[in-house]
């Protein structure tokens, strides 16, 4: 028997088998391919078995035969003197033959499984980087979309207040230029006057005179003040219009007479120290816009807006020294015992309350103002600067820190008011201010129990020292109904708008002072989000003088029976 040849470079096997990247090999990327590629490569292998020792069917193990020599020849060759040739190697050769194909056909079927499963995660991979491609592109167009409605907003406002400034600008040169015009006009009817006979000529000469008074003063109606000015005029209409009685108002104008009086000039009349306080609270009460103010005095709308501003300095500088200052020692011992007596807790010298004032979007800034919890809760973009007040038992402002942007807290902002730096100066020593949940607890800020799961005590401590922040929050309540400039946003430039403020706490001083009351009209609902300070508590001193009040205020029975 001869042994046939064995597989050389020039059979297919040979190739498939020797080189490790024969041109036959389908793509890499093409699994679909394998198992038939596989197959075939099979099919090429001559049918001559070479069988490993140990490996044949015969009793002496299979024997391996040298290729290349022709049938019959009669000679066989062993690779090793303990090989030993049996007759049944036919056989062996058939079951060896069996044996490879049951592995070809395990090894296909895993080269398939392999494929499959390869060609499943690329699909998956494909899926996810198309969804988020998607995700991205969606991300991108929203934002896009959003960044541009707050550029359009943003150029809209500036066009708005640079136009405003124009034409601020435009009717303040116009003004200046009348006058001048009217000057000259006049300086030459003197000389006129003067060369001439003081006869007929004098008459004629006036021509020219009130024809350029006419160019630069326009006519407007001052029915409306006339009326309300006169003394026949009905005490509830002006109380309504000016929120305030008619003796109260004449005492602010005798008040602010030296500060805001103006002298008549040869081209007009001042305008009275009572139209100019008329025009300022008038303004401040109704918040009404400049263009309505202007046609209920007969002014000009550049008029009316520097009247309001002139006033509000005057209040500021001539009657916030006067009606509202820090109480004395003794003011201050009837405060405690007003508050004593009405919430059980001692040495209480004030309420503290902060609130927002909306204002227009500034130039500069523009984040330090954005008032975050404002816009989530309207749902619309807000802007605001806060008014910190202390106020008494009647509701009458002790102190006030006005002008910081909005998205303080209110912690942060009673760290950068001037009750602050008295305190620690030590002024405050023995003494409490109470304040809401958006406080910290100090040696001299009293502030209500703010976790969960309270006690019997500290529950009736909260609801006594809720009555005196109450007084607070009513007070600026008040303030806001009573001057409803405080309730919108206002044409005020930024830097105006402190002194604006501070003139409606004076005036809600005033007001309260004189018993002034308010019409029902004008209330206000107050709402204000809180924040709580990172940390609520920075003294223990103040935690245990807390703690002996509220168990005083159990114990002595002094705690109510509202909390059960």
């Amino acid at each position: 028997m001869k042994i046939p040849p064995s597989p050389n470079s020039n059979d297919a096997g040979s190739d498939f088998l020797g080189n490790p990247n024969p041109t036959g090999l389908p793509n890499v990327e093409d699994y679909s391919d394998y198992y038939a590629f596989f197959q075939d490569a099979v099919t090429s292998i001559p049918s001559a078995q070479f069988e490993m020792p140990g490996d044949g069917a015969g009793a002496g193990g299979g024997k391996r035969k040298r290729g290349g020599e022709a049938e019959g020849s009669g000679e066989e060759y062993y690779d090793s003197p303990c090989d030993s040739y049996s007759g049944s190697g036919s056989n062996g050769s058939g079951e060896a033959q069996q044996g490879r194909k049951k592995k070809t056909i395990v090894i296909s079927q895993l080269i398939t499984s392999l494929a499959m499963l390869e060609e499943q995660n690329r699909a998956a991979r494909q899926e996810w980087e198309r969804e988020a491609e998607q995700d991205l592109a969606m991300f991108e167009t929203n934002h896009t979309q959003k960044a541009k409605a707050m550029t359009d907003y943003r150029n809209y406002l500036q066009d708005h207040h640079s136009d405003a400034d124009e034409s601020e600008t435009l009717h303040g040169k116009r003004a200046r230029v009348a006058a001048a015009a009217a000057v000259a006009a006049a300086a030459a009817s003197s000389a006129a006057l003067g060369a001439a006979e003081p006869t007929a000529p004098a008459a004629p000469a006036a021509g020219p005179s009130q024809h350029h008074r006419r160019l630069w003063v326009k006519d407007r109606s001052q029915a409306w003040w006339d009326r309300c000015n006169h003394p026949d005029f009905p005490e509830a209409e002006f109380r309504k219009a000016f929120r305030m009685g008619r003796a109260t108002f004449d005492m602010i104008c005798e008040e602010l007479g030296a500060a805001v009086a103006k002298e008549d000039t040869m081209l007009r009349a001042a305008i009275p120290v009572r139209q100019r306080v008329a025009v300022c609270i008038w303004r401040l009460a109704t918040g009404e816009p400049l263009r309505l103010v202007s046609k209920r005095f007969g002014l000009g709308i550049s008029t009316c807006h520097k009247l309001v501003l002139e006033v509000c300095a005057a209040i500021k500088s001539v009657l916030m020294p006067k009606f509202l200052q820090w109480p004395s020692e003794a003011a201050a011992e009837a405060i405690k015992a007003r508050f004593e007596s009405a919430s059980c807790i001692p040495n209480v010298v004030g309420a503290m309350y902060t609130t927002h004032i909306p204002i227009i979007a500034p130039k500069i800034s523009v984040a330090a103002y954005f008032n975050k919890r404002h816009t989530e809760r309207n749902q619309k973009t807000s802007y605001s600067i806060t008014i910190q007040g202390v106020v008494d038992p009647d509701g009458v402002f002790t102190d006030v820190c006005i002008g910081w942007p909005g998205s303080m807290s209110d912690d942060q902002v009673l760290e950068k008011s001037a009750l602050y730096q008295r305190a620690a100066g030590g002024m405050l020593n023995g003494q409490w201010i109470v304040g809401g949940g958006g406080y910290p607890l100090m040696d001299w800020v009293l502030v209500p129990y703010a976790h969960q799961n309270l006690t019997w005590t500290q529950h009736a401590f909260n609801e006594k020292i809720g009555e005196v922040q109450r007084v607070a929050k009513e007070a600026f309540a008040r303030l806001k109904g009573r001057w409803k400039c405080l309730q919108k946003r206002t044409e005020v430039k930024l830097q105006d708008l402190p002194g604006v403020l501070g003139a409606c706490c004076v005036l809600h001083n005033i007001c309260e002072m004189s018993k002034q009351e308010m019409d029902p009209e004008l209330d206000f609902e107050l709402i204000d989000d809180q924040m709580v300070p990172e940390n609520s508590l920075r003294s223990l001193n103040s935690m245990q003088a807390r703690e002996s009040i509220a168990h005083n205020l159990l114990h002595r029975g002094l705690a109510g029976t509202a909390f059960f």
